[in-house]
Order: structure tokens, then sequence, then C-alpha cells
């Protein structure tokens, strides 16, 4: 459910679209909230939420909100609404220092990915995700979340170590959409309280302010009336109230409230135009947006007209999509949609990203007769009765999975309830209005939406450019006029949608050979007449869910010759649609259906992957089978889709950025500028042959004797065998033995620095790499794995929490099988400039610790915890599977490894750890690529 209000009549007449005795009823109807949700409030006025919910089984999801983000500093706490946020990692009343992080993450909860919080201009929410099979762990969870309410110890020293990691997260924000955004944002939010208050703040403030200045932002603003605690998870709703009511309902209100200003966006009723450009951005790209006040979801009446704004932003979405499958598309990518906009408002926001400056009229006027078209002559019948549909279907869909909702979701709608006051209904309770309102949804209503949406008031446009291009950009003069006469000759939409069956002729269904169970995986492995091979691994995870993936060996390694081809034939062949159907005809005709599928052409494989709700199961089947047998080629899209890529790649080539530099660099160094890992370039494209692709994708989908399907979820496999025998039965087969072509680029070996300086902030990037042969194997993989996460908290709590050098600090290590055994272990980080022969010494420094005495037994429980913890609720879910089953199959690893994780975690000690760290982090194989500033 989104915002909007509909009180549309028809065009030239007095009658209202919407029945006026339904209107009537409805408007006088408050939206019901679900009755399963606990809601109250405490004496001292803290609000809280409360769900059981068991998805996933034995965890729950904490959050606090507080109604206080950067709008209410003043002058003198620019940025302090944020840092505050940060302070309560820092230190409090039952975890000081960082004890916090430390008790968490040995409970499995990781820093930065589980344990996290944001501010914005109106909130700050700090979110928990928490174990509750553990005893008392669910209290603690709750006791951290009343330590975050009024508990900050707000140490001096400990803020003083925070300022420099806040100032590099100020510093990783720079670049040219900062200092674009700085220039424009006064102009689009009607120099408003909110184009003063940007979250991160002043860096000038950052660097001085003094703790009473934070501690009053704490005091002022951290209080009981503008909190809320939520709790939603696998646990008792009334020992967690009582817990709630225990650790919070002592908190004292203050005695003078400092009021609580509701800051807004003032309407002018004016076009404000802002053109600003930068040297370091590359694309060409113009907004357009017409601002609405704010409405909210009070009644159901509200919720009713909902659907409209839903569907309309369908169906629009869908006009915009066909205008990319023109054989020279006038954008690369445009949009127009309403939604939240800021504050007080709403908005409809139109966006188009020009091929260069000089089609950026073009691009922008492309995206004003859209709009132009929809106002003068409206949707149609068939595009509605296709949008009524896929909703109706998208509500159904949520309906069906309600018990296996995740309570990450659910808590998010207590937020906004909160936050925002929308509603959040029970899924039966919207299924079932969705369903008796929908169908009165009217066409005349729907289209009279353009009308309220797109006006030549409160608009506000924004065109931004290269530097470079500064003089080819439209004017202010011209943006005005184009949106003053933009579709005046704009003719009626023509649907160009077929009805006819999705294969032209009935597949020659194959047979089950052979049937094979995996009793410990609870798999079951078929093959059929056609040598295709089939795992089923029915699920409860989802009610309503098959994922499918398919995979065999070959891809376009077995094309050296023709890897530009090679890397666009699958996507060149989907965009052409199948069988009959155009690809937007395509979508058409899914209207409704949960049905998908797609071809793929990777290096080293080919495949295909779908996903269906059980009803359409059999759709996704025809349409693996169609992209088998029967694969479209469509020449106008095709010269599109290349013109489109030809444009976005040059535009990268005219304005590199700092990032494009530093990455193809690091790319160059990594393959030792092997052609066959070159970035794209404008060239690459000149020699794509769709022809070609056509016949490289129909080499590679000949023969489907090699493909291993991978089908996950909500089935019965007795039930679907039928549907598979006579579609996947009937893929073509010629027996063929395929492998593919290795090409064999890995690091290459010695010690290599190389240091890059662009970029025109005073912000720099490491990239530390140690790679090597590798003996692949489970017991190695784990170790390896460990290595990487006990040196990452290492590295979090050095470089971040005491040397104050760094935002956040990543570790990454991959392996590869194949054509022999390789690692390479990556440490990256952004820092200032001055201090990355620091942070970089102080880096192999706690590599050299691990490498002389191992890893430390905490962090070793740590890790345990951690993927004890994740692995545990991967295992709950369809995707883990697809993607499990689908890798150890082609790398041909133990489909029961995954069984084998306990046994495996055993073998991380202290030991373990220096043996992998001396054997991994080789020094003999080191690279060392560093981003600097250019120089001056």
């Amino acid at each position: 459910m989104k915002k909007a209000f509909i009180a549309l009549c028809l065009a030239g007449m007095a009658i209202c679209s919407v029945p006026a005795v339904l209107a009537q009823t409805l408007s006088t109807q408050k939206v019901p909230l679900d009755p399963n949700v606990k809601m109250g409030r405490l004496k001292n006025g803290i609000t809280y939420y409360i769900k059981k919910n068991t998805e996933p089984k034995n965890r729950a999801e904490l959050r606090l909100a507080v109604k206080a983000g950067s709008v209410l500093e003043t002058d003198a706490q620019q940025g302090l609404a944020h840092f505050m946020e940060h302070m309560n990692f820092n230190g409090t009343t039952n975890f000081p220092k960082n004890e916090l992080v430390n008790f968490l993450q040995k409970t499995g909860v990781r820093f930065g990915a589980d344990l996290n919080a944001y501010t914005g201009f109106d909130e700050t929410v700090y979110m928990l995700p928490i174990p509750t099979d553990s005893a008392g762990l669910l209290d603690k969870g709750i006791q951290v979340l009343e330590d975050w309410a009024h508990g900050a110890l707000l140490d001096p020293s400990e803020i003083n170590k925070e300022r420099g990691v806040v100032l590099e997260e100020s510093r990783m924000g720079r670049g040219a959409q900062q200092r674009m955004r700085d220039k424009f944002f006064k102009v689009i939010l009607n120099n408003s309280r909110y184009a003063e208050r940007l979250p991160i703040g002043k860096d000038s403030i950052l660097k001085s302010f003094k703790p009473e200045t934070i501690s009053s932002f704490y005091k002022d603003w951290y209080r009981p009336d503008l909190m809320a605690v939520i709790a939603v998870g696998d646990f008792d709703v009334a020992k967690v109230e009582a817990t709630i009511a225990q650790k919070f309902g002592s908190i004292k209100p203050p005695v003078n409230p400092k009021k609580r200003t509701k800051y807004e966006i003032p309407l002018d009723g004016l076009t404000r135009v802002a053109i600003v450009t930068d040297p370091e951005y590359p694309q060409h790209a113009i907004q357009v947006i017409y601002k609405q006040p704010n409405n909210k979801e009070k009644t159901l009446q509200d919720v009713r007209n909902n659907f409209g704004q839903e569907l309309y932003n369908a169906m629009m979405g869908q006009r915009m999509q066909e205008l990319t499958q023109k054989a020279d598309p006038p954008f690369l990518y445009g949009g127009s949609e309403y939604g939240d906009f800021l504050g007080n408002l709403d908005s409809y926001t139109s966006v188009a990203v020009a091929k260069d400056a000089g089609s950026m009229k073009t691009a922008l006027t492309a995206v004003l007769e859209e709009n132009a078209r929809v106002q003068k002559f409206g949707f149609t019948q068939p595009e509605l009765d296709r949008a009524k549909k896929d909703f109706f279907n998208s509500i159904e869909q949520y309906y069906k999975e309600r018990d296996k909702t995740r309570s990450s979701t659910l808590v998010q709608e207590y937020l906004e309830h909160f936050l925002h006051e929308k509603p959040y209904m029970s899924a039966e309770a919207y299924y079932e209005f969705v369903k008796k309102h929908l169908d009165g949804v009217t066409l005349a209503e729907v289209n009279g939406l353009a009308k309220k949406y797109i006006t030549d008031k409160n608009r506000a446009v924004v065109v931004m450019g290269p530097e470079k291009s500064k003089d080819a950009l439209p004017t202010e003069a011209e943006i005005k006029k184009l949106l003053t006469e933009a579709g005046k000759d704009v003719t009626a939409y023509v649907d160009d949608a077929v009805d006819s069956p999705l294969l032209s002729t009935e597949p020659k269904a194959g047979k089950v050979t052979s049937e094979k169970k995996l009793e410990k995986l609870g798999v079951t492995e078929l093959t059929l007449s056609n040598g295709v091979k089939v795992l089923l691994k029915p699920t409860d995870f989802k009610n309503d869910e098959i994922l499918i993936k398919a995979t065999a060996k070959g891809g376009y390694s077995l094309f050296p010759d023709e890897r530009e081809t090679g890397i666009f034939s699958s996507y060149l062949i989907q965009s052409g649609g199948v069988g009959p159907y155009s690809q937007t005809q395509l979508q058409k005709f899914l209207a409704g259906k949960t049905a998908n599928a797609g071809p793929y052409l990777s290096e080293l494989t080919e495949g295909i992957g779908g996903n269906a709700s059980p009803k359409d199961l059999e759709t996704t089947l025809q349409l693996i089978y169609a992209y088998f047998t029967e694969p479209r080629k469509d020449e106008n899209v095709v010269k599109g889709i290349l013109v489109n890529q030809k444009a976005y790649l040059e535009n990268q080539q005219k304005t590199l950025t700092p990032e494009k530099v530093y990455s193809d660099s690091l790319n160059a160094i990594l393959t030792s500028n092997n052609p066959k890992r070159r970035p794209l370039r404008p060239e690459s494209v000149d020699k794509v042959s769709l022809d070609r692709a056509v016949e490289i994708y129909k080499n590679r989908f000949s023969d489907a004797s090699d493909f291993v399907f991978t089908i996950v979820g909500a089935f019965k496999p007795e039930e679907i065998k039928p549907l598979l025998e006579k579609y996947l039965g009937a893929l073509p087969s010629t027996d063929r033995d395929d492998t593919f072509k290795h090409a064999n680029i890995f690091p290459p070996k010695g010690k290599i620095e190389k240091t890059i300086y662009k970029g025109l902030e005073p912000k720099s990037r490491v990239t530390l790499i140690s790679s090597g042969e590798y003996e692949y194997s489970p017991e190695n993989n784990i170790q390896i794995e460990a290595l990487q996460e006990v040196l990452q908290i290492k590295l979090i709590e050095a470089l971040r929490e005491e040397e104050s050098g760094v935002y956040g600090v990543g570790v990454s290590e991959s392996t590869d099988k194949f054509p022999t055994g390789h690692y390479r272990f990556s440490v990256g980080f952004g820092c200032a400039p001055e201090n990355v022969d620091k942070l970089v010494a102080r880096t192999k420094e706690e590599i050299a610790k691990i490498k002389e005495k191992g890893a430390d037994p905490k962090d070793i429980e740590k890790f345990v915890a951690e993927t004890q913890r994740k692995t545990e609720t991967a295992l709950k879910t369809n995707n883990f599977w697809l993607d499990y089953l689908d890798d150890n199959t082609f790398l041909g690893d133990d489909l029961e490894e995954v069984l084998q994780q306990d046994k495996l975690l055993k073998s991380i000690t202290v030991a373990s750890t220096k043996a992998a760290a001396q054997k991994y982090f080789n020094d003999d194989n080191f690279i060392k690529v560093v981003l600097m500033p250019e120089k001056k």
C-alpha cells in the first residue's frame, strides 16, 4: 500500500468516477490494523509493537525507532544526529566501550551485515536481529535497545576516537553525485530546512564539536514520547511485552520537553530549474519532479484509491519499457512514477538518461510525450485488465505466503506506521479487500490520475551532465518550452498484444528412465530419456514458490575469438522474445501469472533460470522448452540495445571517473591485461553480430543431454513428473560430450605495487591481494573462510576502532577448482590520502600477528557462531538450496558436504588458523594498488 488520494472526476463531466455510495461508506471507515500485532503505549509515552512470527524459527527482529533525525539539529549540531547513532555502539550503561559488538558477534550477529542503524532527516532507527533459542539472549537484546534509548555513555575519549570514523564515512560520500546534489538540493527542496540538514552534516562541526553539544541532542530528542520498540519473532508475546514494560517503563519523560517541530517543504507553485555539471559525472540525465501534498492512508477509501496509483505506475512502466525496444531508442533509460518524496510531500517523477548531450532534449521529450499521451488519450482497457491481473496476482501470492513472511519484512511495516503513519492491515484483510474492490477501479478513474499528477505547478527540473558538455546542455528556457509544448502532436497508444499458443507444436514427451533418492538431503535425482538430469528438492519454506535453475558446461569459452558476441548472445535472444511473442508481447501474455524463465550464457556455462507458483509451473516449463526450441531474434530491438550499450560505454570513456579508472587498472593487473578479461569498450559493441549470436546460442542449446535442472520449492515430485517428462524430457538431445575451455587467467606471481592518481576529492582507496595455488577441498575451504572472517574482525578493530582511519574495511576470499586450484585474498578500504601508508602498515601488522600466533580464540568463537547461525537460517530457504545444489553439481563436489559443516567447524583452531595464515598470506605473490587524488 502506498500513499495516494484520488478525488477525480471524468474530464468535462461532474460525475465522480468512484461510485459515490461506495466512496462515502469507505471514507468513514478507518483502516483496520492487524489484530495479531500487540500494540501499546507505556505510561511514559513509549510505543511498542510485538508480533509472534516463526520465519525464521528461533530468531527475532528488534528495532528501536526514534522520531529524531538531522532536521532537528541546531546550527551547531549539524551531523550529530548521525554521530549519536555511532556513539550508541561505543559504550552504553550495560555494554561499555566496544562490548556490545563483541557480545553480539559471539551470538552469531554480524556487525554491519546484521547489527546496524541508520539516520535520516526525520528519524533514527536501530536494527538488531537476535537468536531466541539460547536462554536470556532475547532479554539481552531488549536490554541493548534500552541502552540505546537512554544509556549512551558519550565518553569524551570515545567521541574523539569516533570522529575519524564518521569523517571517513563523510569522505566516502564525496564525489560528483555529492557535489551536484549540493547544488540542486535547495532548488528541489524549495530552500526548506531539509536542504540545510543533510544527515552526514558538516566536517567542520564533526571535527570540533564539544561533547556537551551531542549530549544536548541526545537529551532533547531521545525521549519516550518520540520512541518505539518493535519486536517480531519466534517468542512468547506476553513475556516480551512484560520485558519491554520492565526495561523501558522506568525511563522518565522530560519535565519540559523541547517542541518537536514538524518541518515542511513549502509549495510555491513555481517551476524551478537546476542545471548542474561536474568533471567526474559520466552521464546526461534529467529529472522532472511534480511535487504533491502527501496523502495519508487513514480510511479504507484511501486504501482503495491507492489501487489506481499502483495500476497507473505499472502501466506507465510498461509503456516506458516499450520505448527501449525501438531500433533507435530515445533514451538509455526513461521512467515516470508516483510515490513518496520527502517530508510532507509525494511526487510524480519523470526521469530520462540520454545517450549524450545532444540527445538530452530528445530523451526528455520522449518521457514528456508519454506523460502527455496518457493525459490526452488515457490507457486502454486491455492495459488496465493486465495491470489488474498482475496486481491481484502479487497480492494473492503475499496472502498465500502470509505464514511464511519473514520477520524482517513485518517489522518494516510497524516502523512505517510509527514513523510515517502508514497503516498495516493483516494479509488476510488486505487480500479480501483487494478481491472485493479491485474490479471496481475504472479506466476513467486511473486515466484521471494523469491530470492530477502532471501539472504546471510545483515542478522542479534537474539537469545533470559532464562539465565538458556544459555548453551543449539544454538551457532553462529550452526546458520550460519543452514542458509547455511536448506532447502536442502525440497520437493514441496502439496495443500490440497477441493471443497465440506459446508453443507452435506440442512437445513429444520423454520418460523418466532412472530415479535415485538422496535421503539425507531430501533430494530425488531423475534421469530422463534424453539424458537430462533433474534434482528435485521439495520444501515447505514457501507456500507458493518453485525455483528452477539449469546448468551445462561450455559457455562462450568454446568461441574464444568471438568473446563480444558470446557475452551478448543470450541477452540478445531473450530481448527478442520467444516463439510468436516479442519481449513486450510476452510480458503481456504472462499478465496475472507467476511464471518466468530466461536463458544465460556465461564464459564456462550455459543455462536457464526461472520461477513459478505451483499453479503456473506448466507455463514456466513451456517457456523453458520454447527458449531451447523456438528462440526468436528481433533485429530492431537488438539494434536499439547495441546503440544504447555503445552510447553508455562511450560516456564512460569520455568522462573517466576515479572509480572506473581504479577498477579497470586493478583488473588489468590481476589479469595481466589479458584481452579475454578486458572491460567492454565502445568498439567491443561493433564486433557483436546478431546472426552469429543466434548461431552460438543455438549451438549451446541444441543439446540438453548434459543439462542438470535443479527444482526447489512447493511441489510433490510424483505430481510434477508428468510435466517434467512432457517438457524437459522433450528437449533436443544429441548426446555430445561437452566441457568448457578455461582461460586459466589468475593473478600474476610476484610483487606488484601501483599507485593511480585520479580524482578531485581528497580520498584514497587501497586494495591488497595475496594469491597462489590451492588444493581445493572442504577442509581447506573452511580454513580459508575462517581466516577471512578473523582477519575482518581484527581489521575492523584495528583500522576503524583503534586508528579511527576508515569507516569500513572489507576482507574477501575466493577459491577456484578449475582448471587447477587457486585462491585469492583481498583487503580493501577507503581512507584519507595521508593515512594510506599508516593503515597499510597496520594491516600487514595484523596479518603478521595471525601468521605468528594464530587467530584470537574469541574471534574463532565468533566465526563459528556466525557461520552456524547463517547456515541454520540459509538451510530454510529455497534460494540457498537452488544455488548450493547447482554449484556443487557443476563443481563435482559432494552434495552432502553441507551436512558436514559442524565437523568442519570443529577443525578451526588457533593452530589451524596460524598454519592457514602462513600458507595463504603469501608475501611472494602480493599486489598493492592505491588510488590517490590527482596531483595539483
